[in-house]
């Protein structure tokens, strides 16, 4: 019987990757997106081209407003920083971004009966979110398991699955291409640049550009979204 998962799924490399990942180890996909009026909106569109391309069981986008709460580069008018080189957490932070996310996807996969949520979080070429440590990881799924009626009647275990926890960005593109992904269907640009010729094209110089960029050169193959 093939088994079936919640898949957190930005649209980003990260979580296309693990979507790539469910899908390989024989699951139905259940990919979840959120419209949180984040700075990057583009990353939906993005989402909903890799879950048609893995052809996922459903995907479900939910809409909230995180700029209400601000806090963020990402949900206020705060510049994204550029070429930063620090060992502070960066103010694209999202206050509780994982635990929000992680909660509703713990919600649709009680309410489907389903044990195992994939995340795409990464401890090795990140950005340093307290939200993807494998420790809150750990503590979130130890919760999700006190938390729930299905857990605490007997009825499942839930598991939060982080398989790129502990790769590189390069082993993450790697692992990507192996199972057949097309990351040009991706988006990582936290400051997406308007140009006239060819609509939106990342910035280069954000974190998550940067990570990006560094994880194709390692890897040793070219980033398709190289020439937007």
């Amino acid at each position: 019987m093939i088994g079936r998962a919640v898949v957190l799924l930005s649209g980003g490399l990260d979580s296309a990757t693990v979507a790539a990942i469910a899908k390989s180890e024989g699951y139905d996909i259940y990919a979840l997106s959120f419209d949180y009026a984040q700075r990057h909106r583009i990353e939906l569109e993005s989402a909903k081209r890799v879950a048609e391309y893995l052809n996922v069981k459903e995907h479900l986008v939910i809409k909230f407003d995180l700029r209400q709460i601000g806090g963020s580069a990402l949900t206020s008018d705060i510049e994204v920083p550029k070429n930063l080189n620090s060992s502070s957490i960066p103010v694209t932070y999202v206050p509780a971004r994982n635990t929000i996310f992680l909660s509703f996807a713990l919600a649709w996969a009680e309410a489907l009966g389903v044990g195992d949520i994939f995340i795409g979080a990464n401890a090795v070429d990140y950005s340093g979110y307290p939200d993807c440590r494998p420790e809150y990881l750990n503590a979130y799924e130890n919760m999700a398991n006190l938390a729930t009626k299905a857990a605490v009647e007997g009825q499942m275990k839930f598991r939060v699955r982080a398989p790129l926890l502990n790769l590189t960005k390069a082993e993450i593109i790697k692992k990507g291409l192996e199972l057949g992904l097309d990351y040009s269907l991706t988006w990582s640009c936290y400051d997406p640049q308007q140009t006239d010729d060819i609509g939106l094209s990342p910035c280069g110089k954000c974190d998550s550009c940067r990570f990006r960029i560094k994880g194709f050169q390692a890897a040793g193959v070219n980033d398709p979204l190289s020439n937007r």
